[in-house]
């Protein structure tokens, strides 16, 4: 049986940071969209699968915040392995490390909703606009995989003894 130990805990700390505010900007960004989306199919139900697209798009932010808190768990051992007792300097380097994927998440995957409900407004009004509509949406989405990539930088660049 193994004790968690404050480096540990606040390991944890960073996965949780990661996978919750990557989530949270994801739900409220996919639920912007789908407002919008909802609105759209309601006229024109030929649409849905441009409209399912633009909707699905600020849902990535979560999965980057599932795979930072993932790598996390993973280098600390606690998936893959047994848990290894890490020093508190460590844990807050794990928990700083979840941060930058966390909160670009969070921020991204709000405003790619309201960039992705815009663009169905867009498509609404004619579906040629659907490519358009994507690449405004996805360019927010850059900021989010900046997040996720300093994030793994920074995971593994933390020495575990």
């Amino acid at each position: 049986m193994f004790s968690i130990t404050t480096g540990l805990a606040l390991a944890v700390g960073g996965a949780a940071i990661a996978a919750a505010l990557g989530g949270i900007g994801s739900s409220i960004g996919v639920g912007v969209a789908g407002q919008s989306g909802t609105g759209v199919i309601s006229e024109k139900p030929e649409l849905f699968g441009k409209i399912l697209l633009l909707q699905a798009l600020p849902g990535t932010q979560g999965i980057y915040g599932f795979l930072g808190a993932l790598l996390i768990l993973i280098q600390v051992g606690l998936i893959g392995g047994a848990a290894t007792e890490i020093s508190l300097s460590t844990g807050w380097q794990f928990f700083f490390a979840g941060i930058p994927v966390g909160v670009a998440g969070l921020f991204s995957g709000i405003y790619q909703g309201r960039v992705s409900a815009a663009g169905l407004n867009a498509v609404a009004k004619d579906d040629t606009n659907t490519g358009k509509a994507v690449i405004m949406s996805a360019m927010v989405e850059t900021y989010a995989v900046l997040g996720l990539l300093v994030s793994v930088l920074l995971i593994f660049g933390i020495t575990v003894a």
